[in-house]
């Protein structure tokens, strides 16, 4: 319900919109203040061609990075707003951890610019049925509906199901990390992404062992192809998600 001009005022003076990444006063909901704004990496081309991982100067149409060419992805490409810095991981944490739901919004107006134009169906990230219990929310599901509510396609929210309850992946690497999510995801209805482009939304993208996952059983369902859409993906050197 939107409030009346006069209401808004007072509100607004009582409860000023906070910057999404320190929580000082800015003029709109969903802004950040200069410096966080400033210190935020916005991704996006030139990137490699299977991967998305951004490279430093133009390498041409088609380019892929060394990892992607010894050992091509399943999926179609890892697309996300920012990279992992200070700013990114504290609204990742405020949201997953403190419960600050709107900022599932923030993450996904700067996430949709992103959003591939074949996309047919977004899917988030699942948690376990007893995480979600204690958690309260699925902030992947918040993100994409957030998606949803700013024009995007649908989302699907229990095609994909995170069968087995696995440890907590913060500070496992990469081996550890797919050791513990393998065989954790399953498709409830293979008929509800057959054939289509997916669109595997998370808030962050760190290994790629979650999102490798869930991109086999999405592939092994037979969808057409599988992109994964997050809010800040962990560079070289930041491994610390």
């Amino acid at each position: 319900m939107k409030l009346p001009a006069a209401l808004r005022h007072v509100v607004d003076f009582a409860l000023p919109p906070r910057c999404a990444g320190c929580g000082l006063p800015v003029a709109e909901d969903h802004r950040f203040c200069a410096p966080c704004w400033s210190s935020l990496r916005f991704l996006g081309p030139p990137w490699c061609a299977a991967c998305n991982v951004p490279f430093a100067f133009d390498r041409g149409d088609g380019a892929c990075c060394a990892d992607c060419l010894r050992d091509p992805p399943r999926h179609a490409g890892v697309r996300a707003a920012v990279a992992y810095g200070p700013v990114a991981r504290a609204l990742a944490l405020r949201l997953k951890y403190g419960g600050r739901i709107a900022f599932a919004e923030t993450m996904a107006l700067r996430m949709r610019r992103l959003l591939p134009a074949e996309t047919e169906l977004l899917v988030a990230v699942p948690l376990h049925r007893w995480r979600l219990w204690s958690r309260g929310f699925n902030q992947a599901g918040l993100i994409a509906d957030a998606l949803v509510r700013l024009g995007a396609v649908p989302h699907d929210r229990d095609v994909l199901t995170r069968s087995r309850r696995t440890m907590i992946l913060r500070g496992l690497g990469g081996r550890q990390r797919a050791k513990a999510v393998a065989g954790a995801f399953a498709i409830e209805a293979p008929d509800r992404v057959r054939g289509r482009a997916v669109v595997l939304v998370d808030d962050i993208y760190t290994s790629g062992a979650t999102a490798d996952a869930c991109t086999r059983v999405l592939l092994r369902a037979g969808a057409r192809s599988v992109t994964i859409l997050c809010w800040a993906r962990v560079l070289s050197g930041h491994e610390d998600a």
